[in-house]
């Protein structure tokens, strides 16, 4: 009776040590995977911005295009363009050169046709 017992503690005690074991390896692998050490704030600011600034110079060195009403915002990889361009023709250029610069995962293209200085 004694060592049925016996064997049901170690039964027990090998079934929690495995567990345990198993929980702190998945710990383990949350940790590695970055979701600990994510990129602080001011890092993805600085990258965002800096992806920003390769879509902005893109399009001012894309032929015949027309930079100086249009305004490019990025986050994550996600590039936003707004503002106007003289040229219908030039939307889905635009569109087309930011999707061309390393880094950008999508493009929203809200650009619209518009006159230089505003109209008036």
């Amino acid at each position: 009776m004694k060592t049925v017992n016996l064997l049901k503690a170690l039964g027990i005690a090998l079934c929690l040590a495995t567990t345990a074991s198993a929980y702190a390896q998945a710990s383990d692998a949350m940790a590695a995977s970055g979701d600990m050490a994510a990129p602080s704030a001011k890092t993805v600011k600085k990258t965002d911005r800096a992806l920003g600034l390769q879509v902005r110079k893109a399009l001012a060195k894309a032929q015949g295009f027309d930079v100086s009403n249009v305004f490019v915002r990025a986050r994550g990889g996600a590039v936003t363009l707004t503002g106007s361009v003289p040229d219908g023709a030039q939307i889905p250029q635009a569109e087309e050169v930011a999707k061309g610069v390393a880094g950008v995962k999508s493009v929203s293209n809200k650009l619209t046709i518009g006159t230089q200085g505003g109209g008036g």
